[in-house]
């Protein structure tokens, strides 16, 4: 089972323990690995938390620049769609274990599309926390309808981050 370095160490470690750090709390992507890395040199953390919370900032700046548009997407395009056959992280696959388990997978696919459609170069974010297929797919149809992207790149933003302090408790917790 990977693990996490004591956050304290977190801004003196070398670069691909660093991003290995990353990849473990958000997902591997060299858009985050780049926009990230420079901020640790003059930061220190006291807690997972913080660490989550510094990067949230960041992560919104980038939401409100109109020129890293495409930045950001492929940074919230590291996170595998929902009910995917493949998925690269573990932890996203344990995530997505009780979506995999129930329902139609062709109705999750055809929601995907569906919003990819509605929002040209994002993927649909959310933490999932043990909710079912039809929660989900409900949370989902809502935000298509709603039809706002800049709504939707903050709501991935905070997503990711829900999940990323969902990921550090756990990987704490086995570490401890």
């Amino acid at each position: 089972m990977p693990s996490l370095p004591d956050i304290t160490t977190l801004s003196g470690l070398p670069e691909e323990e660093q991003t290995k750090v990353f990849d473990l709390l958000f997902e591997p992507s060299t858009a985050i690995h780049t926009l990230l890395l420079p901020s640790l040199s003059a930061a220190s953390f006291k807690s997972y938390d913080e660490f989550i919370a510094h990067s949230q900032k960041i992560f919104k700046a980038l939401a409100a620049d109109p020129s890293r548009k495409k930045e950001l997407h492929s940074i919230i395009g590291s996170h595998p769609r929902l009910g995917a056959k493949k998925v690269e992280s573990a932890q996203s696959a344990a995530e997505q274990a009780q979506l995999q388990a129930t329902g139609d997978a062709s109705q999750l696919a055809a929601l995907n599309s569906e919003y990819e459609l509605s929002f040209p170069g994002l993927r649909y974010v959310v933490f999932v926390n043990g909710r079912g297929r039809p929660e989900i797919m409900e949370d989902m149809r809502i935000r298509i309808a709603r039809g706002d992207i800049a709504l939707e790149e903050l709501a991935a933003v905070h997503a990711m981050c829900d999940i990323a302090r969902d990921r550090a408790s756990k990987l704490l917790a086995t570490s401890s």
